[in-house]
């Protein structure tokens, strides 16, 4: 038994360093406005095991302090929901008994450390984490603000209901071991409650509860926002008008590669063979400027551009051009666009 025991924590220990290596680059990331202020190892979850203790313990960047603080609160709702069971939480049995742990209870919250890295991983990979909730020790302990603190104490209950069913597991485990009356075959389920509900008839209520939502801060200031949202109003206007900018000189810079030139200048030598073959006697002689001015043009502003555009055979923006009256077209299209708008002779 002793083998099988010893077998079975150096495969889970083997799994741990598998599992926390893929860990490693999961980013932390901070707000614009913090990040200059953040050492660079606290930008990532990095390695499970500090370099101060050579353990989980004392982690030296945010993410590990969450993670452990978490896992605190998880370990105090274990130890509470068996000493509701009237077992003794610091008699283990895959963990090594120690004076310093309840190592039960450690038993006991395995199953649920799953949802507690769940937790955190989504925190990570949506939200944005604040510099002033955490401070640096002179050795380089990484901790974590009260009021921070006080937020992440709020998920205790989501803890408490999921750890529940396993802490009576294990006591109607431990129960069937021992020799008793008939009269009480299974232990009291003081936790959830599962005896009285199929008692009067309920189902075992299974949902577990589900953690408070992590706080969501804006990534450019870092002030407080609405869950789903990225930025704040103000830094939104910053990031649209950082965008349109990066957008215009990708644009500026895909315009003058060699394959734009070349299809420019081929659209250019297309429309000047048209506009040098062009006779001015083909216009009618009431298509003047004066009617393409008055009549003609403020018709098109009832056109789409690519309805323009595939009359005109010209690029869209040109069309633009034109349906906003801010370009006068060559006489050429004149005819074509009188018959757009439905005008054959002057009024």
């Amino acid at each position: 038994m002793r083998a099988d025991l010893d077998n079975i924590r150096y495969i889970e220990a083997q799994g741990g360093l598998a599992y926390w290596s893929a860990w490693r680059s999961v980013p932390g990331e901070f707000p614009r406005a913090d990040v200059r202020r953040v050492p660079a190892h606290w930008q990532s979850f990095g390695a499970r095991i500090s370099p101060l203790t050579h353990s989980p313990r004392l982690a030296v960047n945010p993410p590990n302090a969450i993670l452990n603080y978490l896992y605190a609160i998880l370990e105090a709702e274990a130890r509470l929901a068996i000493a509701a069971l009237g077992l003794d939480p610091g008699l283990g049995f895959l963990h090594f008994d120690s004076r310093t742990r309840d190592s039960l209870a450690c038993d006991v919250m395995e199953p649920i450390r799953p949802h507690v890295d769940a937790y955190l991983l989504q925190w990570l990979r949506r939200e944005a984490l604040r510099k002033e909730w955490f401070c640096e020790q002179r050795d380089g302990n990484c901790r974590l603000m009260g009021s921070f603190a006080t937020q992440l104490a709020e998920t205790a209950p989501a803890w408490s209901r999921a750890v529940a069913p396993f802490a009576e597991w294990v006591a109607r485990v431990l129960w069937g071991t021992l020799l008793k009356p008939a009269s009480r075959r299974v232990p009291a389920t003081r936790l959830t409650q599962n005896h009285r509900r199929a008692a009067k008839g309920v189902a075992p209520n299974v949902k577990p509860n589900l953690p408070p939502r992590p706080p969501t801060v804006c990534r450019m200031c870092g002030t407080a926002i609405g869950f789903g949202r990225r930025y704040c109003p103000t830094c939104n206007l910053t990031i649209a008008r950082e965008g349109m900018m990066e957008a215009a000189r990708l644009g500026r810079v895909k315009g003058h590669s060699p394959e734009a030139l070349a299809r420019q200048s081929k659209k250019q030598r297309k429309h000047a063979a048209a506009a040098k073959s062009w006779n001015p006697t083909d216009k009618p002689d009431w298509l003047t400027e004066e009617v393409l001015l008055q009549q003609i043009q403020p018709g098109p502003a009832a056109l789409t551009v690519p309805t323009i555009s595939s009359a005109l055979g010209i690029s869209e923006p040109y069309a633009a051009l034109i349906r906003s009256k801010k370009y006068l077209p060559h006489p050429r299209h004149w005819l074509l666009l009188a018959r757009l708008v439905d005008v054959s002779s002057p009024l």
